[in-house]
């Protein structure tokens, strides 16, 4: 996403972060001279001091200022590459003229040029500081447009280091020289010290040692492999001196010798220290051809020949075959051999393979632009006309900051509890009200006076956290008379959204202090909410998917959708061939049938217990290790690996499922809570009922991350929270978020129904698959269909699809999984049970690693005549 669009907006300065510091000072009631008003008077004008000076620093670290910062310095290395490369030329006459202050200046910058690169070069690494123009230039790049093309760190070190290098090196030359400019200081200071104390012999010894490290460590300079190709092109200048010698004899040598110099290859190849197992999977060889035309294409196809002139190295790959085909190849090429080979060779151009790119399939894919979504903190802004009303509504909430503080101290006046200072921080929804209590106060007793506090601010919803989570104040959550709502397009363009690095990005809402919050579901791993009808459940559900969309790739993330309403989730079916998974056979992307949603579960347990069958082959902990692995061509397709992408499975009404299939539905999300999170499956379960037979403590063991919107009772609070303050929110997306730590109350980012439409829709416009994602499907055994009075063995075990599948193999004559679940819209392990049990009535051949398998049964007559001996009615 271009983020330069949106950099103006973040730019402007807000005026909803505002942190309202007033200090109170306990006087006494009996001083009021005038010595008392000249403090307070001298009080406030050093206050007034500090809030123009803190106005001065917060404008020096405005947006605005930090890309002008970063242009100054990009600037700035500009100059200072200028300086020192018209100093390669004049430094002798520029150096003259600075110590002398006499002559000509010929740098092409001037004096300013002059005086910074004689500096510069002089008292650090001489003619090599032009490497600090390079970095310079880089830091600028980053502070201004938030760009890194290079690994700042690694770049740092490593022109470091070669400056420092060649300053010692040169420094060894030119130190006594009137040359010592090239060097500068630093090289000849150095040099100077390594020659008294080591003489030449241990400088040259040390510099070669440093040279070294520093190719290792910052060039990866790999020494063992340049001596292991030195001493290939060694053994293959013998080896083709050898050929040569022997030409004449082997032109006179009969056709059916062809074995023995394919075994002489192998030789060969093994002393040039590849592999000498036949079973590899790629080896290499070295082949000469035997006239100096160039071969086509096609010869590759052919056996391999020991040639006479050039050569070049080609790949190739060995297959297990157990048929007799190569036979017909080796009498095209007239070598007479009467046992077939048990392996085939198919040479090919040695080309090494590209990462593997999960996007390639859908390569135009064009993500949601934030056009889609509505700014509603901008429209309440333009609302407001502009001039007086304006001011007056920032008069009103200062105004308002001042009174809720008045009253909370009085409160805690006539209780006689003594504060040293209090704070304000206003949000969207709720301004905090920080204190710090005076020595020897209980905060019990802070706590206690909750309702009373409650009382005379007339306000709904008063929290007291006490104490504040790693500070030594006591907050106090009040209200705000006029709420702001928060938009979802100002999360999305935030920096904070779009720069993170998260596996699972969700832009929820703004915390109190109004900044966007952005938290990682797979760390999380899994989410309940809870809340009760109509607090912002479902603006909830809406954001996180958006979040996701908007970050997500269609190849990295599937949804899952479960809607018992059926009418929640019904705008998602626009991106069914995108973003949704489902069964083979469901008809709708989006579950409502309580019977569907058990095989989904079930489904989704099958497709858990698969991937850790993969992860355990691959030798992975979790999903990211083995997608590294798959993408970097570690892990091959032949031996079942695939990309797995994230499944986020959402529930929008789970006290419904439980009502309805109870024990059915709670198995298997216990399951996949306790297991998933390392295969890349998550949950996110919203109820309206947070009962404790609804939230069991089963779920709740398995759902470290919960969120609350309000509730009606403390129970319900301390069902969901284990704690109370869930019953005390206001409402209208007003939530608190409990991570396993600590609590944070948030403010929901609002996605209106008509965004939600818009983003679908603009999902759907884009290139997509054919299909949906196909999760494995799950049989139950009480509904598997077999044929009654069958003459099987385990006839139990005979797939439904049984008929066919085998029908479809006989009519294409290709024995392939893949075509059984491509054409059936089987799962993959469905599949494969089918091909198994073909196998087993002799239908298809035994399996042939990549290829297809062989098909024994050639017409469907033939088919029908072998399932009705069987009992089967074809």
């Amino acid at each position: 996403m271009d983020l330069s669009k949106y950099q103006e907006e973040r730019k402007k300065p807000s005026s909803k972060n505002r942190v309202k510091t007033i200090t109170l000072k306990q006087e006494s009631l009996t001083s009021k001279t005038k010595t008392s008003q000249k403090r307070t008077s001298n009080k406030k004008s050093s206050k007034s001091g500090n809030n123009s000076l803190s106005a001065f620093f917060s404008f020096l670290k405005n947006k605005k200022m930090i890309v002008i910062y970063g242009i100054i310095l990009m600037a700035f290395a500009l100059l200072l590459l200028l300086s020192t490369v018209s100093s390669y030329f004049h430094f002798l006459e520029d150096s003259a003229f600075i110590e002398s202050k006499n002559g000509e200046v010929h740098n092409i910058v001037g004096k300013i040029g002059a005086y910074l690169s004689y500096y510069v070069e002089k008292y650090t690494f001489g003619i090599f500081s032009i490497g600090f123009s390079f970095l310079f230039f880089l830091y600028g790049l980053k502070i201004s447009f938030q760009s890194e093309p290079l690994k700042l760190t690694k770049i740092t070190l490593t022109t470091i280091s070669s400056m420092s290098w060649l300053s010692i090196f040169f420094g060894c030359f030119f130190s006594k020289s009137k040359f010592n400019f090239i060097p500068g200081t630093f090289g000849v200071e150095i040099s100077q010290w390594l020659i008294t104390n080591t003489k030449t012999w241990g400088t040259i010894l040390i510099l070669f040692v440093l040279l070294i490290i520093i190719l290792i460590l910052f060039y990866n300079v790999s020494f063992v492999s340049l001596v292991e190709r030195l001493n290939k092109i060694d053994i293959t200048s013998k080896d083709q001196e050898n050929d040569q010698i022997g030409t004449d004899n082997k032109r006179k040598t009969k056709k059916g010798e062809t074995e023995d110099d394919s075994m002489s290859d192998l030789y060969i190849s093994n002393r040039n220290g590849l592999s000498k197992e036949y079973d590899q999977k790629v080896v290499k060889f070295d082949i000469e051809d035997e006239d100096n035309t160039e071969k086509n294409p096609s010869e590759f196809e052919k056996p391999i020949k020991r040639d006479e002139e050039d050569s070049e190295t080609i790949e190739l790959e060995i297959v297990n075959n157990d048929s007799t085909s190569q036979t017909d190849q080796f009498e095209e090429e007239s070598l007479e051999e009467d046992t077939p080979t048990d392996e085939e060779i198919v040479v090919q151009p040695l080309e090494p393979m590209e990462d593997y790119d999960p996007r390639a399939d859908l390569s135009f894919y064009k993500f949601p632009t934030p056009d889609l979504l509505e700014d509603y903190e901008g429209k309440e802004d333009n609302n407001k006309s502009s001039g007086n009303l304006g001011s007056n509504s920032e008069r009103e909430k200062e105004a308002e900051l001042m009174e809720n503080k008045n009253k909370i101290v009085n409160t805690l006046k006539n209780f006689s509890i003594p504060i040293k200072r209090i704070t304000a921080m206003r949000g969207p929804t709720v301004t905090l009200y920080e204190i710090v209590p005076a020595d020897g106060v209980r905060i019990s007793k802070i706590k206690n006076l909750e309702d009373d506090i409650a009382l005379n601010l007339a306000a709904l919803g008063i929290r007291i956290i006490a104490p504040m989570p790693g500070k030594g104040t006591i907050g106090i959550e009040v209200p705000n008379k006029s709420s702001q709502i928060v938009s979802m397009k100002r999360i999305i363009t935030s920096e904070r959204f779009q720069n993170n690095k998260y596996d699972l990005p969700i832009g929820i809402g703004r915390t109190i202090s109004g900044e966007p919050f952005v938290v990682d579901l797979a760390k999380m791993p899994h989410l309940l909410m809870a809340g009760a009808t109509g607090q912002g459940k479902s603006v909830g559900l809406n954001a996180i998917i958006t979040s996701l969309l908007y970050r997500k790739h269609p190849s990295e993330l599937k949804f899952v959708l479960v809607d018992p309403k059926k009418v929640e989730f019904t705008l998602y079916s626009a991106i069914e061939k995108h973003y949704l998974a489902k069964l083979p056979h469901a008809e709708e992307p989006i579950i409502t049938d309580t019977k569907k949603v058990v095989e989904t579960l079930n489904s989704l347990c099958v497709e858990m217990d698969t991937r850790y069958d993969l992860l355990k082959v691959a030798k992975t902990r979790n999903i990211k290790e083995y997608n590294t692995k798959f993408c970097t061509r570690k892990l091959s397709p032949a031996f079942g690996h695939r990309y797995l992408p994230y499944i986020v499975l959402i529930i929008d009404e789970f006290g419904d499922l439980l009502m309805t299939a109870g024990k059915e539905v709670e198995t298997p999300i216990a399951r996949l809570a306790q297991l998933a999170r390392a295969v890349g499956i998550h949950l996110i379960i919203a109820t309206q009922r947070p009962s404790v037979n609804i939230i069991t403590g089963t779920i709740k063991a398995n759902f470290p991350a919960r969120l609350a919107f309000r509730v009606t009772s403390v129970v319900d609070s301390r069902t969901i929270l284990d704690s109370k303050g869930a019953n005390q929110l206001i409402g209208r997306g007003d939530m608190l978020l409990d991570t396993g730590s600590d609590l944070i109350r948030l403010q929901c980012a609002f996605v209106d129904t008509p965004e939600v439409e818009r983003i679908c829709n603009y999902i759907e416009d884009q290139q997509c698959y054919p299909e949906a994602f196909m999760l494995p499907e799950y049989i139950i055994e009480d509904k598997k269909m077999v044929a009654e009075d069958s003459e099987i063995i385990n006839s139990d075990s005979i797939d439904s699809s049984f008929i066919e599948a085998a029908q479809l193999i006989v009519e294409t004559q290709m024995g392939s999984t893949s075509l059984i679940q491509r054409k059936l819209k089987l799962g993959y392990n469905r599949a494969g049970r089918i091909m198994d049990q073909l196998e087993e009535f002799d239908i298809v051949g035994p399996s042939a690693g990549s290829k297809a398998r062989e098909v024994k049964i050639k017409t469907i007559e033939e088919l029908n005549r072998l399932l009705q001996q069987k009992g089967f009615f074809a």
